[in-house]
């Protein structure tokens, strides 16, 4: 069981829904009054928007921008509102105060505010390219994914507002793979940001849609995988992560639903490109432009430091170094964790682990806590769990009964499927793990966990016996440190 966060998802959703973002508020609810089924609604929301001077220019702008009908230049709300029809003005409204609401933050720490409008930029973009993917689809139709995909983030866009010192601390590690990104906002903040846009979503009652596409992203339902599909391009097109083969497979996925060639389908995304500029100067948002580039190249897929599992030139020499740090510690600390610590942060930096962990045996001997978790950057994460050993086996119970290592490469891998509760699955994830029992002589006090997260990365054969190593040599240091305390 998790120990409760400092911060909760209901503590974000009440400063960003109450306190930081009324005009988004005010305006949704507004919206929310109006059916879009219903035309006599018309009349009743253009009178209402008249009522706000910069939403009736925005809209008037757009109209202008995104108009087919008539050459003739779009001079009144009423008539942007019959052009465009009920759904559009809501969704340009949305957008405006949005962008509007996003945008006055000008006092926020620089890499914050950065990030800040990379993402309004790639959401505003995701929404445009949703409605590149469905021309089949109904005009009403094209409306919902545009809202759907672009507040797909809206957790997340929110967030970088109101989040204060938790902000700062998240932007160091905004590069990080998704699932360390996400676990480490679970640490620092209590909820990672899909959690967060579903609960802003059913706040602001935006849309059924959205909400299906957050709680089942992977659903085949056309409408959903174009949302979901729409906010991956996006995203990889500003931050360009993963591999050019992973990008062309990405583009051609998006061509197989749209009916497209690979050619057709880029040729279409570079026209978006730009009809997204001229949209976003409408909406005042020319500080949004520079965000919106073009598809990016071979060269731009590259490794950052955050690079689960990365090549490590210098593995056995810093291995050694570890080796010789442990050693020197036996002779100038009495302090059993602080050798515990060295060897995680080691571990996390030399092999590129997402997460090292230290479980400890508690409640005579009947569970294992969690005390100290590392990341990939070898910080320390505040992540506490707790697994029940009990009568039955687990892979814990097993590790520490047989006194060896081992590496679960897949948790429904045949050779351990009868040792992972439900419990464990999910601290596993999808991604691979190696377990290590910690000893004092030959007495089990716990066990240290590597982690994987992703699905398309394993821990090699040869890290796994590096690990092991390194830990039978911590076991061997804590006997030493056992006998020297007597």
């Amino acid at each position: 069981m998790k120990d409760a966060p400092h911060t909760s998802i209901e503590h974000w959703v009440d400063i960003i829904a109450k306190s930081e973002l009324p005009a988004i508020t005010s305006t949704a609810k507004m919206l929310d009054k109006f059916n879009n089924d219903d035309k006599s609604s018309l009349p009743k929301l253009s009178q209402a928007i008249l009522h706000d001077q910069s939403l009736s220019s925005c809209l008037l702008k757009v109209a202008n921008n995104v108009q087919h009908f008539s050459v003739n230049k779009v001079n009144t709300v009423s008539r942007a509102s019959v052009i465009l029809g009920i759904r559009a003005v809501k969704n340009i409204c949305l957008t405006s105060k949005l962008v509007e609401g996003l945008l006055a933050n000008k006092e926020l720490n620089p890499a914050v505010y950065h990030q800040l409008t990379q993402s309004m930029a790639s959401s505003f973009y995701s929404g445009l390219l949703a409605k590149m993917m469905a021309p089949q689809y109904a005009e009403d139709t094209q409306e919902e994914l545009y809202l759907a995909a672009m507040l797909y983030r809206i957790g997340e866009t929110a967030f970088w507002i109101v989040g204060g010192e938790s902000a700062e601390k998240l932007i160091a590690y905004d590069d990080m793979t998704t699932e360390s990104f996400r676990q480490k906002c679970i640490s620092e903040i209590g909820c990672d940001f899909s959690q967060l846009s579903t609960e802003l979503v059913k706040t602001w009652s935006l849309s059924d849609l959205l909400l299906k596409a957050l709680d089942k992203p992977k659903s085949r339902t056309i409408e959903v995988q174009i949302i979901y599909f729409a906010d991956k391009l996006s995203n990889t097109i500003a931050n360009p992560s993963g591999s050019a083969e992973e990008f062309q497979q990405l583009l051609a996925d998006i061509a197989k639903l749209t009916g497209l060639s690979v050619r057709q389908l880029v040729l279409k995304i570079e026209h978006m490109r730009e009809k997204a500029n001229d949209l976003l100067t409408s909406y005042g948002a020319t500080a949004l432009i520079k965000h919106i580039k073009p598809l990016p190249k071979d060269i731009d897929f590259k490794g950052n430091k955050y690079q689960v599992l990365r090549p490590n030139p210098n593995k056995e020499i810093n291995i050694l170094s570890t080796y010789i740090a442990l050693n020197k510690l036996i002779k100038s600390s009495t302090d059993l964790t602080e050798f515990i610590r060295l060897t995680l942060q080691a571990m996390s930096k030399i092999f590129a682990f997402e997460h090292c962990s230290f479980f400890l045996v508690v409640d005579d001997k009947k569970a294992i806590k969690s005390r100290f978790t590392y990341d990939i950057t070898s910080q320390l994460v505040n992540k506490k769990v707790r697994f029940t050993l009990g009568r039955s086996n687990n892979v814990f119970s097993y590790t520490m009964d047989n006194g060896q290592a081992i590496l679960i490469k897949d948790r429904q891998e045949a050779k351990w499927y009868q040792y992972i509760t439900g419990e464990i699955a999910e601290f596993i994830v999808k991604g691979s793990m190696i377990i290590c029992p910690i000893k004092v002589g030959q007495t089990p006090i716990g066990v240290i966990t590597a982690q994987v997260f992703q699905h398309d990365k394993e821990i090699s054969l040869t890290d796994f016996e590096h690990c092991s190593a390194l830990v039978d040599h911590l076991n061997m240091c804590l006997t030493m440190l056992s006998h020297k305390t007597k």
